[in-house]
């Protein structure tokens, strides 16, 4: 049984405020891609789904006279290393398994090669689905970041989402890993 739902996520005020600045649309796209995907690379859909939804919450606005600065952010940007940091800190508050709480944010934390220092690395599953899902979703000029839909509808699309994992839960008989 789950404890911690998308929408218990999706309602926080700390997701309203962080995911939203770098997209809602985009953070519920690649939590469904993270969820489908999850399946194939036999990872749990749940744990895929809240670290794909979350995955950019560590984002910072790199602007420069207003206008989007992609320099500034390919060269100072950490946002993987602070959204590691806030899910966790999010997913414990709000009673996620703590377990859980720390491979998503290890997923957050290796969703992209913004932060990492040179260098071969082994990712686990969660974190390799979490990086595909993300990449599954990227558009020229980062405009996954910009598109948007109402509140309604992504309201909807989040209890939808849920609705599968505990279907899947129900099948599976376990939410771990």
């Amino acid at each position: 049984m789950r404890s911690v739902t998308l929408t218990d996520i999706y309602n926080h005020p700390i997701t309203q405020k962080y995911v939203r600045r770098s997209g809602m649309a985009h953070a519920i796209s690649v939590a469904y891609h993270a969820f489908h995907i999850a399946k194939e690379y036999k990872v749990n859909p749940d744990w895929a789904a809240k670290a794909g939804f979350l995955h950019d919450i560590g984002h910072y606005e790199w602007y420069s006279d207003g206008e989007w600065d992609y320099q500034l952010y390919r060269d100072y940007d950490i946002h993987p290393i602070k959204g590691a940091e806030r899910a966790h800190k999010l997913l414990v508050r709000l009673g996620e398994d703590k377990q859980a709480a720390k491979e998503i944010a290890h997923a957050i934390l290796f969703h992209t090669d913004s932060a990492l220092p040179q260098g071969e690395f082994q990712f686990t599953p969660l974190q390799k689905v979490v990086h595909l899902a993300d990449e599954k979703d990227k558009q020229p000029g980062n405009l996954h970041h910009y598109r948007n839909i109402d509140q309604p509808k992504e309201q909807l699309l989040i209890q939808q989402l849920d609705q599968q994992i505990n279907e899947w839960d129900k099948g599976t008989g376990s939410s771990s890993q």
